[in-house]
Parts: C-alpha cells; sequence; structure tokens
C-alpha cells in the first residue's frame, strides 16, 4: 500500500515571540517520522511523508494514498486542534489511523472527558474549573479537597504541569490557577490530587481491544508527593523508573483493565490509546485523562510500557496499522 505519513515536528516549526517553553511539546521528533516510516516500508508499504498544517494540506491534496498514518498533534491552541487532520481526511474521504475528530475534540478537553468518563460510573478525583479572571474572582475554595494539581483544560504531554503546579493550600492554587489562565490563555482545572501510584495502561485494537500493559511511574527519590510534571517526562532516564507490569494488588490490576476499556469504548477511540490514573494507598484507581493518540515514539510511555511486556518497537507501529485496516477492508489488497 502506498501510506501517506502526517505529523508535527518540533524542528518544524519556530516560536512564537513570547511563546511558552512547552509550546511545541507535543509534537514529535524527526527520528520518530524516520522510525515509523522505517517500520510500514519494513511491512512492504511505501511511505509518502504529509507534513502538517498547510504543508499537509498541500500534499494530500495532491499525493494519492491509500490510508494516512497519522501522528499529527494540530497547529494552535484549539482545543479541537488534534481533530484537524482526521477532519480534511474524512472530507476527503482518505482512510487513516485513530480516533476521529470527534473522540479526539472531546479527549483534548478534559473537563468534558470527565464528565463523560464520571458519568459511565468511571471514579475520578473532584475538579473545579476557572475559566477566565472574571471566574477567579468568583470562584470559593471553602471545602475543595488540597493538595490540588492545576493544569491547563486543553493539554496535553503535561504540559503546563510543573512542580509548582501541586497546591497545598488555597493561596497557592490560586497563584496557580493565574499563572494558568496568563501563560495558556485557556481555563483551569483545579484537580483534587491523589496520593498514591501514577499509573497508565495502553490500549490497542478496536473490535477487541487488548491492554498492552500496565505500567506504573516509580520516581527514584521517594520525598513527598510525586506528580508526574513536565521536569519530571524531560528527564524521566534519571528521575523515575518504570514498572511494567505494575506491581499492585490483583484487584486494582483488574479494576484498572476493567476501567480503562471500558472509558476506550464510551470515548469511541479507535486503534489505539493510553489511559492515565493515580492509584490511592487504598487502591482505588481515578481516572486522570486519556489520550487517543499517544505518543508513538522510543521516549514516549506507551513504547516503553510495550517493549517491557515483549513487543518491538516496530510490532507496536505494525499493531496501530492492523486495527486501522480491519475498519477498512477496502484498503488490503489481495
Amino acid at each position: 500500500m502506498r501510506i501517506g505519513l502526517s505529523y508535527d515536528l518540533k524542528e518544524g516549526l519556530l516560536p512564537e515571540q513570547d511563546s511558552l517553553d512547552d509550546a511545541f511539546e507535543e509534537y514529535d521528533s524527526q527520528a520518530t517520522v524516520e522510525f515509523i516510516t522505517a517500520a510500514l516500508e519494513a511491512k512492504g508499504h511505501s511511505v509518502v511523508l504529509l507534513d502538517g498544517g498547510i504543508q499537509f494540506l498541500d500534499n494530500i491534496r495532491r499525493e494519492r494514498v491509500d490510508i494516512v498514518f497519522n501522528i499529527a498533534e494540530g497547529r494552535g491552541s484549539y482545543r479541537s486542534r488534534e481533530a484537524q487532520v482526521p477532519s480534511v481526511l474524512e472530507m476527503m474521504n482518505i482512510p487513516y489511523t485513530g480516533a476521529d475528530p470527534q473522540c479526539l475534540a472531546v479527549c483534548l478537553d478534559k473537563p468534558v472527558t470527565k464528565k463523560l468518563v464520571a458519568a459511565d460510573g468511571i471514579i475520578t478525583p473532584k475538579w473545579l474549573i476557572i475559566a477566565n479572571q472574571e471566574d477567579f474572582k468568583k470562584t470559593s475554595w471553602d471545602g475543595f479537597p488540597l493538595p490540588a494539581i492545576i493544569k491547563p483544560a486543553y493539554e496535553g504531554s503535561s504540559k503546563g504541569i510543573r512542580f509548582t503546579s501541586l497546591a497545598y493550600s488555597a493561596k497557592q492554587a490560586q497563584k496557580e490557577a493565574l499563572r494558568t489562565l496568563e501563560c495558556y490563555r485557556q481555563p483551569a482545572m483545579v484537580e483534587e490530587f491523589i496520593d498514591g501510584d501514577e499509573v497508565t495502561v495502553g490500549i490497542i485494537g478496536n473490535n477487541l481491544p487488548r491492554i498492552v500493559g500496565i505500567m506504573r511511574v516509580v520516581p527514584r527519590k521517594k520525598n513527598g508527593h510525586f506528580i508526574y510534571s513536565l521536569e519530571v517526562k524531560r528527564d524521566y532516564l534519571n528521575l523515575v523508573d518504570y514498572e511494567c507490569p505494575a506491581c499492585l494488588v490483583p484487584e486494582a490490576i483488574e479494576k484498572l483493565a476493567e476501567s480503562s476499556l471500558k472509558i476506550f469504548k464510551a470515548l469511541g477511540c479507535r486503534d489505539f490509546a493510553r489511559v492515565d490514573f493515580r492509584v490511592s494507598t487504598e487502591g482505588i484507581p481515578y481516572f486522570i485523562e486519556i489520550n487517543p493518540l499517544p505518543g508513538l515514539g522510543t521516549y514516549s510511555d506507551l513504547i516503553i510500557m510495550a517493549k517491557m511486556m515483549g513487543w518491538k518497537h516496530k510490532e507496536v507501529i505494525g499493531a496501530v496499522l492492523d486495527a486501522a485496516l480491519e475498519r477498512y477492508p477496502q484498503c488490503v489488497r489481495v
């Protein structure tokens, strides 16, 4: 098959004058694009590099492809940005891997996702939203559980989540909420902090999606509350160890697997996803967020857990493509 590869590169974009140091955190590296290209070519396919943004629009109109392998995160700071490339592909009736525009738009909006998941019976930490400066002035902190994590409402890859994002007092939470409003120009979500383990669950498939792994993120320094912040992710080789399978009680493992598959289905995910939880000291999993377009680079959590479970990196790429092809039998040539 002739496969198009859509992506957004960190190296391909110039930062704006007032942009933050994590503005391109979600975007991929050239090495990731090269690896996915090689993995697809190893399966006998030819690969057309489509890029992202305006370049993607130009390329997809010019090139003929059977299917697009999509890892593009979208341009700008819009809460629906991950839906940009799939929306164009649907308009042009071109098959593609991964979630559809509606799923991607919903899942990037953390408050909306939490409401939908909670309505389906999944436990999630308490939260409140501060939409703007006026909302900030009206927000009551009485009774809200502390400590709390303050994060941008429409970001991924831990953008906006720093060591300072864990607030132990209402005053500190207010300061972090203001920082989020001013720096990220979007609502701030204040979320109850669940003391316990950071756990992420990988899923691949559709009709019978399978759990790739359940991975615990273990800090090397056990001093105080641990958050999987941007600083940690940027220096993960020195600051954390990954444990997969996660050493948790059987009841917690069973609940994590059951909840992850339920969430995957409820939100309309396709082909692959990664679901993040905090497991309390009592062994109760709390849903934090889901990524229906998880990274596929060597440094990405889905790849790290898959390799720890015996997968090869290229096998994950192949499994994602195969899952998509099950939905598009017209692409499979006998």
